[in-house]
């Protein structure tokens, strides 16, 4: 990726935007992984658009990052060009439009905790969300009775013939998975618009308070992933791994949570490779109590070229 050709022809378009032999760990929730060969931070979904478009008309292969949530990349890094995602304008509803319309790179809980706090129904569900807008589409987030794929109206996305705008259920939408994440649709997330309705907003603050202490109470603090199992149908992944007495468990400076076996935390200079130990030892150990194959519901990024047991 370094020696890229198309590189200059970016660095043209771009100038100081692009960085080189970039620590990207800082970058992510759970504060692992090596260095990107590339990165370009943008701020707008206009400039987001013409950085994908230009990536694929150079043939440069690139990663969108928002928050770093619900991703591991790897100790060796990323060879691809990374896209820092901080578009973050935000259109609030009206009373002649009850919707609300984020650019990609907009922070998932704040906008929630924004229509919400204005009175504003339709994304409480979503005020303890991590991440951004455009990685909640990615991969249809959902926590509390809700998800992404129910309270969308409409995407807008840039492929490689152009910007299109598509309904929830052109999005092939699924448990934890889209059609953008199994890559049947080869595109990137500019800005979502998502269904409001009118109600108190002490009701709703009332609400806001309940799932925050909720998720405090049954979700660790600290650096991790995110969830790091799909749960299985009729079961949860946490309750498996702790039937195995798994929880606590430790490999170097990463462990499964004490709190809640679905969360592997970053306990201070954790390699990935730890993480994948832990992986692989949580899903072997549910395979053979339960017969049941763990699925990720993170994404592993970066070059996995060399064995990391």
């Amino acid at each position: 990726m370094k020696n890229h050709p198309a590189l200059a022809h970016l660095s043209a378009l771009f100038g100081d935007r692009i960085e080189y032999d970039v620590p990207i760990a800082r970058n992510t929730s759970a504060r692992i992984g090596g260095s990107a060969d590339a990165v370009l931070t943008i701020t707008s979904a206009s400039e987001l658009a013409e950085a994908a478009s230009q990536c694929w008309a150079q043939d440069v292969p690139f990663k969108v990052i928002g928050a770093g949530s619900n991703i591991l990349i790897s100790d060796r890094g990323i060879r691809e060009l990374v896209i820092l995602n901080k578009a973050k304008r935000v259109e609030m509803p009206t009373p002649n439009n009850l919707s609300v319309y984020a650019e990609s790179g907009v922070s998932f809980s704040r906008l929630a905790n924004q229509v919400s706090s204005a009175g504003y129904d339709g994304l409480v569900w979503a005020v303890t969300i991590p991440g951004t807008v455009g990685g909640a589409v990615y991969g249809n987030a959902g926590a509390f009775g809700g998800d992404t794929a129910t309270s969308i109206v409409e995407v807008d996305l840039v492929t490689p013939q152009g910007g299109l705008s598509l309904t929830a259920e052109k999005l092939g939408y699924d448990y934890r998975t889209s059609a953008l994440k199994r890559g049947d649709l080869r595109a990137v997330i500019l800005g979502a618009r998502f269904a409001l309705k009118s109600a108190d907003s002490d009701l709703l603050k009332a609400k806001m308070e309940e799932l925050t202490t909720r998720r405090k109470n049954t979700q660790p603090p600290g650096a991790s992933m995110g969830s790091m199992f799909k749960n299985p149908p009729n079961e949860f992944a946490g309750r498996l791994i702790e039937a195995c007495g798994l929880k606590g468990y430790r490999v170097g400076n990463a462990s499964i949570s004490p709190v809640h076996a679905n969360f592997f935390v970053n306990d201070g200079d954790t390699s990935a490779k730890d993480v994948i130990q832990l992986i692989q030892l949580a899903r072997s150990a549910v395979a053979e109590k339960f017969n049941i194959n763990l699925q990720l519901e993170i994404e592993l990024l970066g070059d996995w070229s060399e064995n990391v047991g």
